[in-house]
């Protein structure tokens, strides 16, 4: 059995079934680890969803904030953007069904006996991984229980920015989102920056890559993440970025995990005979 990393697909289902295809993809035996944004700006998000609720127990995956933003469209916390493309999902005659099924979805997943974490954007230096999934895990019960429409009108915002444990509950819930769906850079204080989205390097001084902040405690634990298209495919020292852009005619990317190995890459297939 082999566990793949898949970075977010977006709605490009034809490259994500070329992908499993290259990685010899065993539904009976192997397991997958998605990074979120299972969908939007890509030509096909209800194929993608349909692909990965039907893998049921083969399947591990986050919450990206395209998943976020079709939950809130199908609670009518918001409104579909000019650019969104995921109108077929919402109605679809399984559209109950894939909703309820992304709602149950974590924020962030952490298997112990690899020491590996999986979520979207990234963790906030100043949390560990025990405060993320405590964390995370006040959203998650949110997102799964009976109200969890009226939940999500508290939970959109770019405020607070920083993180400390007097903010109110739904400030908490705001924060934690935003964090672990969104996070690119941020400063020594742990204050996000929503503005800059541009490779490292390109952002003010003041600014860093959320993983170039020492950890506290200075835990091992390695963090695979995706979200950051002009990032890319990276690889340091207890961290993979695997958003490598398929959705803007790049690639996607899937990296073995168990056991580790080298990524494999396919051209973005979307647009294609």
């Amino acid at each position: 059995m082999t566990t793949y990393a898949i970075g977010d697909i977006q709605g490009c289902a034809k490259s994500f079934d070329k992908l499993l295809e290259a990685i010899s993809f065993d539904h009976d035996r192997d397991h997958l680890w998605l990074a979120g944004d299972l969908v939007n700006r890509g030509p096909d998000s209800l194929g993608v969803l349909r692909r990965v609720v039907e893998m049921e127990e083969r399947v591990t995956t986050v919450l990206g904030n395209h998943d976020l933003h079709l939950l809130a469209t199908a609670a009518g916390v918001h409104q579909p953007a000019a650019e969104d493309t995921f109108q077929p999902v919402l109605e679809a005659p399984d559209a109950e069904q894939l909703i309820d099924w992304l709602r149950q979805q974590p924020l962030l997943h952490y298997d112990p006996t690899r020491d590996q974490a999986l979520v979207h954007a990234g963790l906030p230096p100043s949390w560990s991984v025990e405060e993320a999934l405590a964390n995370a895990g006040e959203v998650e019960r949110l997102l799964i229980g009976p109200t969890w429409k009226q939940s999500l009108r508290t939970m959109y915002g770019d405020e607070p920015d920083t993180w400390t444990h007097s903010l109110e509950q739904d400030a908490q819930r705001r924060y934690s989102i935003n964090a672990l769906t969104r996070i690119r850079f941020c400063d020594v204080q742990g204050r996000l920056d929503f503005s800059n989205k541009g490779p490292p390097g390109s952002q003010p001084p003041t600014l860093k890559p959320w993983y170039e902040f020492p950890r506290p405690g200075g835990y091992s634990t390695h963090i695979v993440f995706g979200h950051w298209a002009s990032l890319g495919l990276f690889r340091r020292s207890g961290y993979t970025c695997l958003d490598s852009g398929c959705v803007w005619g790049r690639q996607l990317t899937a990296l073995p995990l168990d056991p580790l190995g080298e990524p494999v890459s396919i051209p973005c297939a979307e647009g294609m005979d």
